[in-house]
């Protein structure tokens, strides 16, 4: 086995000196640094990373959890924080809670367990207080990602009041008054906002609110059953809005399965929205965050709490758009 020892005899250098070059902890003429990798390469030396970690009081490694890595949008945030953590030569450890805090608070105790330099969490729908209660005792910066809280933390997230109320405007102006608000599992923070952005737009609008026209659900068979419901109601809506992806999906198979055409029957938006979106027919209008973004930033932002855990946690809020699409167009002249 290769050893440091022999890497710098090799290289004619001090073993001191390979260390610096490893670990980048003080400055190393070019001349010689070019030795000593020379010296690496033809030795197949590779370091030993946990001690390397225990040397450093730093393994160059951070945790994300997220609740399903699948989903569209978590799925750009993961390649956002990863591709900001390889920038900085750090490596991304990844888990799912699939929505379950027992699973979470699993996750978390696995990652610091691996004693990674941060977390990125994004909090599992019913996740309590215990799920940050490792931090309390902990002293590995936390950054909460896309569900944000009053926790006491770095998070990033986005806006979520403005573009719901922005595109309830849209749809009342069509004439559209009968809206179908498919909330989904409102212990998630974000579609709660959604949600409430939903009812302060439809008072705003002067329309009466009706229990009938919003999904609140917690598990996916609740969901079917209220679109179901909602759909084959006396007085269906003439128009829908998705607060996830998965909630479109559930939403659109209910709608083709009774036939109904967008946006002659029923208009139709969503937020996330799916991959190759182009190809839907109808286009669909989607409220589109910037997920690899938010990703991007939770990452920095992680960075500089590793760097200094001093100073005031910072709240970052991004801007989503709104692309309108053929779903809500004005339904055509009868």
């Amino acid at each position: 086995m290769t050893t440091m020892v022999k890497v710098a005899q090799l290289a004619g250098v001090s073993i001191s000196t390979v260390s610096y070059v490893l670990n980048g902890t003080r400055h190393v003429s070019d001349e010689t640094r070019q030795r000593v990798l020379k010296a690496i390469e033809e030795t197949s030396y590779r370091q030993d990373a946990l001690a390397r970690a225990m040397r450093r009081s730093r393994t160059d490694s951070i945790g994300l959890i997220v609740s399903d890595g699948g989903e569209p949008a978590f799925a750009e945030m993961i390649r956002g924080v990863e591709e900001t953590a390889a920038s900085q030569g750090i490596t991304l450890l990844l888990a799912n809670s699939a929505e379950d805090p027992k699973r979470e608070a699993r996750a978390v105790e696995a990652l610091l367990g691996r004693r990674v330099d941060g977390l990125i969490l994004a909090r599992a729908a019913g996740s309590g207080p215990e799920a940050l209660s490792e931090f309390a005792n902990s002293n590995t910066p936390l950054v909460l990602m896309d569900r944000l809280s009053a926790d006491p933390y770095d998070q990033v997230g986005v806006e979520n009041r403005e573009p719901t109320m922005e595109l309830v405007e849209h749809l009342v102006a069509q004439g559209h008054e009968r809206i179908l608000l498919i909330a989904g599992d409102t212990r998630v923070a974000t579609l709660q906002e959604r949600h409430d952005a939903f009812a302060e737009a439809m008072a705003a609008a002067g329309i009466a609110p009706s229990d009938q026209l919003t999904v609140i659900a917690f598990e996916p068979a609740e969901t079917d059953a209220g679109i179901e419901a909602a759909l084959s109601a006396a007085e269906p809506p003439t128009a829908v809005i998705a607060c996830s992806t998965v909630l479109a999906a559930a939403a659109l198979r209910r709608i083709q399965q009774r036939g109904l055409r967008m946006p002659e029957d029923i208009a139709f938006a969503t937020f996330d929205g799916f991959a190759y979106a182009d190809l839907f027919e109808p286009q669909l209008t989607t409220v589109r965050q910037p997920a690899f973004q938010v990703g991007a930033t939770a990452a920095e932002l992680l960075s500089k709490r590793i760097a200094d855990k001093s100073g005031k946690p910072s709240v970052v809020r991004l801007a989503p758009t709104i692309e309108y699409r053929a779903s809500t167009a004005p339904r055509p002249a009868t």
